[in-house]
């Protein structure tokens, strides 16, 4: 597929065709990591292990200077011990 780099506002955009998109498995909407190489540019699928979130986003959100702490759960139960 051969496409241009426009302006869209103050950035630039590439449009994708609809098979491109099938084709990679991705939709309007989905969320891309974007990374540039040596001549070339790659748009890639978040690698998202469990869940829906990223170890990387929830730490991002610990406040600075947090201070973990350990809790009292109780005594070892079943197959803990």
């Amino acid at each position: 597929m051969l496409t241009r780099i426009v302006r869209w506002g103050n950035s630039q955009a590439v449009r994708l065709s609809r098979e491109t998109l099938e084709r990679a498995g991705l939709a309007v909407g989905d969320e891309v990591r974007v990374e540039a190489e040596t001549d070339r540019i790659v748009l890639e699928r978040p690698r998202r292990m469990r869940g829906r979130y990223r170890l990387e986003e929830l730490v991002a959100r610990v406040p600075r200077g947090h201070k973990p702490r350990e809790e009292a759960w109780g005594e070892p139960v079943g197959s803990e011990e």
